[in-house]
C-alpha cells in the first residue's frame, strides 16, 4: 500500500486542476490506463465519473456512481452526485431518496434545518399540524411551492408555510392556490407544529412523478398595484417586450458554466424587439453597452424585489434567461419563458427536451456541445424573429 499512496497522490494533483479547467476528455484519458482492469482506488473512479458527467455521458456516469455507492454506501456526496444523475435522467422515484443526502454535504450541512420533530413521511395526519420550510435559493423556493397544495391534500394536515423573506409577500398573496393555512417568514419563531418537511423533500415524500407534473399554473400571481405601476413605466416601449436575463448569482458552484456576457447575445438584436434588462447583480452594469442593434431599456435599477419583477414579467411578452430564479417565478405565473441552458445543465432540465414538465410555457434552448452558446443563439435568433412577427 504504501508504494500506491505516493503515485496515487501524484495523480490526483494532476488530475484535479485538469477537472477545475475544464479539460475533462484529457482527465479521462490520463485516468483510464489506472483503471483498465475495471478495479483501482475508488478515488480515481470518482474523479472518472466528474469527467464523464461534463461529457454527457450520463450512463457511463451512473454505471461508476453506482459501482461507487455499492462499494461505499456511506460516502454521501457520491450519493448526492448519483441522485442529480438520476433526477436529470428522469428517474424521480429513487432520485429523490437519494437527493436526501444533501444535508450530509459539508458545504450544505449549514442550511439543514435541526428539528427534534419527526419528519413527514407522506401519510395522512388529520388533526396535527405540518410545517413546511423552504430551505435553498430563491428559484428553488418558486419551483417547488407548487407542491404545498398537494401536500395539505394528501396529509389531511394543518399547514404552516414557512420561507424566506424575499417571496414572503408572493406566497401570502397566493395563499388561496397554495392551500396553506399559516404563513411565517424564515428566521422567526413559527407556532407548534407535530411534524415538518423541507420543501424539497416534499417529492420524496408524496412519490412525485413525471407524470404528476405541473399540476396547477399558475400558483403564484404578481401586486396589481405593482403591475399597475410598470405597465405606466413601460407604455409606449414598442412590442414585443422581452425580458432577459444573462448572468445568474455569481456566488453558484455552477455558475461559469450556466451564465453568459450581454455581449454574446448579440444575434438576438433585431428591429421591432423591445429588450427588457432584469438582470441583477455585478452583470447589470453590461446593460449600459448593449450589443449592436439590441434595443435595450434597463430596469435593473428599478427592480427593489420579487415583486416587481413579478410584475414586469406579469406585462413583457416573453422572459430569455439563463437558468436562474426568474425563470421559475415567471414559470410559477404561467408567463412564457425561453431558457438558454449549458450542454450538461441542471438536473431540473432533464435531457433533450425542448419543453419541460415543470412549466407549460417554457422552451429550452440547449447547448448543442459544451460550452457552444453561438449554437444556442443561432438556434433562438429565427425563433425570435418569428415570435416579434
Amino acid at each position: 500500500m504504501s508504494g500506491i499512496v505516493p503515485e496515487l497522490a501524484t495523480i490526483e494533483r494532476e488530475v484535479r486542476p485538469l477537472i477545475a479547467a475544464g479539460r475533462f476528455e484529457e482527465t479521462e484519458a490520463l485516468l483510464r490506463p489506472y483503471l483498465a482492469s475495471g478495479s483501482g482506488p475508488l478515488v480515481l473512479w470518482r474523479l472518472l465519473a466528474a469527467a464523464l458527467r461534463p461529457q454527457g455521458r450520463m450512463a457511463e456516469t451512473r454505471a461508476v456512481q453506482e459501482m461507487l455507492v455499492a462499494h461505499a454506501p456511506g460516502d454521501f456526496p457520491t450519493r448526492f452526485d448519483l441522485s442529480e444523475t438520476l433526477l436529470l435522467t428522469g428517474e424521480f422515484e429513487r432520485g429523490w431518496r437519494e437527493y436526501h443526502h444533501r444535508y450530509s454535504l459539508a458545504h450544505t450541512a449549514v442550511i439543514g434545518r435541526k428539528v427534534q420533530l419527526p419528519r413527514w413521511d407522506g401519510r395522512p395526519i388529520p388533526d396535527r399540524t405540518l410545517l413546511i420550510h423552504d430551505e435553498q435559493g430563491f428559484g428553488d423556493t418558486f419551483q417547488f411551492m407548487r407542491l404545498v397544495p398537494w401536500a395539505k391534500a394528501r396529509s389531511g394536515a394543518r399547514v404552516i408555510l414557512e420561507v424566506n423573506a424575499e417571496t414572503m409577500s408572493l406566497a401570502r398573496r397566493s395563499q388561496e392556490r397554495l392551500g396553506f393555512d399559516e404563513i411565517v417568514v424564515r428566521g422567526t419563531l413559527p407556532p407548534p407544529f407535530d411534524l415538518h418537511c423541507e420543501m424539497m423533500s416534499l417529492p420524496m415524500a408524496m412519490g412525485l412523478k413525471l407524470a404528476d407534473l405541473p399540476g396547477r399554473i399558475p400558483y403564484l400571481r404578481p401586486d396589481p398595484e405593482r403591475v399597475e405601476r410598470w405597465r405606466q413605466r413601460l407604455a409606449g416601449l414598442p412590442r414585443p417586450l422581452v425580458a432577459l436575463v444573462w448572468a445568474g448569482r455569481p456566488t453558484h458552484f455552477n455558475d461559469a458554466n450556466r451564465s453568459l456576457t450581454l455581449a454574446q447575445l448579440a444575434p438576438l438584436a433585431q428591429p421591432g424587439v423591445t429588450f427588457l434588462s432584469i438582470q441583477k447583480g455585478p452583470a447589470e452594469a453590461q446593460a449600459a453597452r448593449p450589443p449592436a442593434g439590441m434595443s435595450l431599456v434597463s430596469l435593473s435599477d428599478e427592480i427593489h424585489d420579487f415583486e416587481d419583477t413579478a410584475a414586469i414579467l406579469a406585462i413583457a411578452d416573453l422572459l430569455v434567461s439563463v437558468d436562474s430564479s426568474p425563470v421559475h417565478l415567471a414559470g410559477a405565473l404561467g408567463r412564457p419563458v425561453w431558457v438558454m441552458l449549458p450542454f450538461v445543465p441542471d438536473w431540473r432540465w432533464l435531457l433533450e427536451r425542448t419543453d419541460t414538465p415543470w412549466y407549460p410555457g417554457t422552451r429550452l434552448f440547449r447547448q448543442p456541445s459544451r460550452g457552444d452558446w453561438g449554437g444556442v443563439m443561432a438556434a433562438m435568433a429565427p425563433e425570435l424573429a418569428r415570435f416579434a412577427a
